[in-house]
């Protein structure tokens, strides 16, 4: 039997989600606490990976097991993982259901917090020179990625992805103006190793003036990096919501 485990998750102590030797990572921690429970070794097959320090508010893994599991298997579970995981959710689905193939989409946002705030330390990227940014430059150059299915601009060089296209369905900037945040949201079926943390390096020099929409734009349609790439602080990225055809949001 296949079952998909819904859980979040705070990165911070973690190397990453992708099993690594001799590392504490979320798949290692998971399937550690399924083994233990179900008395067999379990590995646990994820949507994508994070790298280390980025979280999740919602993250689906798949796994299988030989008999039918009961209610308070989450429960159980949670007793044996680490506090900065927790597991809510868990559902039966067809022996063939994959966790990252028959996702059709992720949404992910990136947290930067414009004045410093000592309980947002693990879960915000704090910019010190917020008062600087241009939002509506940073808004544009959110806005311009949206005509593009083509992120080998936005693509760490080490990967291995088979393509760089992506459909991109959302790129915004949202302004909280009682949490002195800004917060950037994205949506695709898909995206690339480092690609989320380099868009928002990208927003962040463009905001601040240190490089103009029109040399992004000439990259996006030549399709080369930057040569002033900035890569975001892990901290403040977050996978936000994963999507399934046959499973109710």
């Amino acid at each position: 039997m296949r079952y998909f485990l819904e859980l979040s998750y705070n990165g911070t102590r973690f190397c990453g989600y992708q099993e690594q030797p001799n590392q504490t990572t979320i798949q290692s921690e998971i399937e550690r606490g399924l083994s233990t429970l179900l008395r067999v070794p379990t590995k646990i097959v994820g949507c994508g990976r994070t790298d280390s320090g980025v979280h999740a508010l919602q993250y689906v893994a798949h796994f299988d097991a030989t008999e039918e599991l009961t209610k308070d298997f989450v429960y159980h579970l949670n007793s044996l993982l680490s506090k900065d995981i927790v597991c809510y959710k868990l559902t039966e689905v067809a022996e063939d259901a994959h966790a990252r193939y028959d996702a059709t989409s992720r949404s992910y946002q990136y947290v930067i917090d414009l004045v410093q705030n000592p309980f947002r330390q693990e879960t915000a990227y704090y910019c010190r020179y917020g008062n600087q940014l241009d939002i509506d430059k940073m808004q544009a150059a959110a806005k311009l990625l949206l005509n593009y299915t083509d992120f080998t601009t936005f693509c760490k060089s080490r990967t291995d992805s088979k393509t760089n296209l992506c459909d991109l369905r959302q790129s915004e900037w949202v302004f909280n103006e009682k949490e002195q945040q800004l917060v950037y949201h994205v949506t695709s079926n898909r995206f690339l190793r480092g690609m989320i943390r380099l868009i928002v390096g990208m927003c962040i020099n463009v905001g601040k003036g240190n490089i103009p929409l029109e040399l992004v734009e000439s990259a996006m349609e030549a399709q080369k990096t930057l040569k002033s790439a900035l890569s975001a602080p892990a901290e403040g990225l977050f996978l936000m919501d994963i999507k399934y055809d046959y499973i109710d949001s």
